[in-house]
This record gives C-alpha cells, structure tokens and sequence, in this order.
C-alpha cells in the first residue's frame, strides 16, 4: 500500500504541467487570495513557500516586495515547472518532514492548502521551527471545516488517491507548534478556508 508522500508525489507528478488551469488549481486561488490579504512581506525577505507546486504564489508575491524565495514540492514534475518558470527562484525536491535549507535563514514561511496532506506534522513543526529566524512567520492556509463535518470526513481522507491526511481544527493547528517555539499570532476563518498565523519565539 502507497503511503501518503507516495500518492501525493504520483498524483500531482501527473497534475504539474497544467495544474494552474486545473479545477484544484482554481480551487487554491482563495487559499493565495486570503494569504495574499493577510502576509507582511519586506524587501529582501527570505520566504519559504513548503508544497510550492508551480511557484505561483512566490512569483505574485514577489511583484509586490523583492523577495529571497525558496520551495519545496514533493512532486519532481512540479519543481521542473517551477523552475522553469521562475528561475530567480531556489526549488527542490522535498517531503515536509527534511527541507533542505540551512538554519535560521527564513523571514516567513508559507504553506497554502497543503498542511492536510502533510504525513508528519510534528516532523513539520520541528523544521519550520528550525528554519525560521527568531520573530519569523508561519502563515498555514488550508482547508476549513466545522467539528461535525471533520467527524464525518476525516475516516475516509486517507481513502483518496491524492494524499490527503486529515482535515484539521484551527486549535489543532496551532497546538502543534505551541509545543515547540512557536506564540499563536492569531487565526482567521472564511468559508472553507482558515488562515492560522504563527509567530517563532
């Protein structure tokens, strides 16, 4: 039986090409809209966007603010597209669990609808915590559903062929990296789609 990093890296290997034009591409537009609304960018900040896919999101964000970007995809197609199209950028193939970038070196970190596929979420908190600088920013973007909903759904995510994981709370978010050195920046929520900002200690 695939485990999760193995279907999400099959499933969107097949996606990478065209993925932006595709109907989950459009799906993740309102999840970079409301990260777009919500981000605070300077010039020259270094910003890691984890599940990068295409590099979208680094490239519109870097029209506003000169940015430092980096990400990581699982997916191999997604980096070639991704570096294809934005050159100027540092991507590479990577899980969420080992991001291949040295310490401390992070301004901001990203993650748009993507946290529900990750594997390990504790191995995820431990590397934004080692990646950030002191006082750098986690933005997680991801799907949003009430209580009864997430009771129904989230047996059967693991069913679906694209590595999905769970459907998480806001509390459940943010109570992953209040272990480790992370001060809850607050939670926005609209719709499907919440918004949970952490600040690194």
């Amino acid at each position: 039986m695939k485990d999760f990093n193995a279907k999400s890296r099959e499933s969107y290997n097949k996606k990478a090409h065209d993925y932006d034009d595709t109907f989950e591409g459009r799906f993740t537009r309102k999840f970079k809209d409301m990260l777009h609304e919500n981000i605070i960018i300077k010039d020259n900040d270094s910003v890691l966007d984890v599940a990068c896919g295409t590099g979208l999101f680094l490239s519109e964000i870097n029209r506003k603010n000169h940015i430092n970007g980096y990400g990581v995809d699982i997916a191999e197609e997604m980096i070639k597209v991704a570096s294809s199209k934005y050159p100027m950028f540092n991507f590479q193939v990577a899980g969420c669990e080992n991001i291949p970038f040295d310490d401390g070196i992070m301004d901001i970190i990203t993650v748009c609808a993507a946290y529900h596929h990750f594997p390990d979420v504790d191995s995820f908190a431990r590397e934004a915590e080692r990646l950030l600088k002191p006082d750098g920013v986690l933005y997680i973007a991801d799907v949003y559903y009430p209580a009864f909903l997430r009771i129904i759904c989230n047996p059967f995510v693991p069913l679906l062929p694209d590595g999905d994981v769970k459907f998480y709370s806001p509390k459940e978010i943010t109570n992953t990296f209040t272990k480790r050195k992370f001060i809850s920046d607050g939670v926005i929520k609209r719709e499907h789609i919440q918004l949970v900002k952490l600040r690194r200690s």
